[in-house]
């Protein structure tokens, strides 16, 4: 059973996390460019509030979502003008941002256990709404730091990202366009250093109860296998990194496949990003 209450606190965390990294910067830095093509650090945080907002009215009011989402004049284009919609200037965004983040985890709390709210071609539960919430903030606090040049540290917190990427195996293949495979595939996990000693009773349980040093999801004896480091996973499947700048290993020709394909977000395959390392 998900404990709610621990999966809003760490959505809270880390939306404090990237919070802080924000609040302290001049009005000008806000406008500086990140690895999103045509995103400033403004967009980002304009991008969450956005989310936030609808992931609210998914939670209180269906009619005004769906009314959201019929209404936009270009659906490929809803999550830009979505960001576009909610840009202001720096104190006012951020102001938004925070409370609208209150609002939405009030309402999430709220929603009577067993219901589920709309989302883009799917239904999700509140605990599932959670813990997508902080797989984007962590991703797109990953693209802030990315644009200050600073590294921010791996938290326990992952393992809800981790659990989101290995959920979405299958609708990566999917939104490719690829058949979704049917042999199982085990994903094993190197936890960060600093997470082996905060975790404790963590909201998101590995599929087979690990914890600890291993992040472990699948069958132990699937023939397909990924191992690496959470954080390579994390960053893998938020599309910030290409697989050849990570430390991932795949072995089995569908796990392989996986790390081309990976994506734990709804909607169309994404652009990625492109490789850094230089191979020969």
């Amino acid at each position: 059973m998900v404990d709610l209450t621990a999966l809003l606190a760490d959505l809270a965390a880390e939306s404090e996390q990237l919070d802080a990294l924000v609040a302290a910067l001049p009005a000008e830095a806000w406008a500086r460019p990140t690895p999103a093509p045509g995103w400033t650090i403004a967009h980002q945080i304009a991008h969450l509030a956005w989310t936030d907002h609808v992931a609210r009215l998914a939670a209180t009011d269906a009619e005004a979502f769906f009314a959201s989402v019929t209404s936009a004049p270009d659906p490929a284009r809803l999550v830009d003008d979505g960001a576009e919609a909610f840009l202001a200037p720096p104190a006012e965004l951020l102001a938004r941002w925070r409370d609208g983040r209150a609002a939405l985890a009030a309402a999430l709390a709220a929603v009577p256990p067993g219901e589920k709210l709309p989302w883009y071609g799917t239904r999700m539960s509140p605990a599932s709404m959670a813990t997508a919430r902080i797989m984007e903030t962590w991703a797109h606090g990953e693209d802030v730091a990315d644009a200050l040049g600073v590294t921010r540290p791996a938290t326990a917190r992952l393992r809800h990202v981790a659990h989101l990427g290995f959920r979405t195996l299958g609708h990566g293949f999917a939104a490719h366009g690829r058949p979704v495979p049917t042999a199982p595939v085990r994903l094993e996990l190197t936890a960060p250093a600093s997470a082996r000693s905060e975790l404790a009773g963590p909201a998101v349980a590995s599929e087979d109860g690990t914890d600890g040093d291993i992040w472990a999801w699948g069958p132990a004896e699937a023939a397909d296998r990924v191992t690496g480091p959470a954080l390579d996973f994390c960053l893998l499947v938020t599309q910030r990194r290409h697989r050849a700048d990570l430390a991932l290993v795949a072995s089995g020709p569908i796990a392989d496949e996986w790390l081309d394909v990976a994506q734990a977000f709804a909607g169309p395959p994404g652009a990625g990003r492109q490789p850094t390392r230089v191979t020969t």
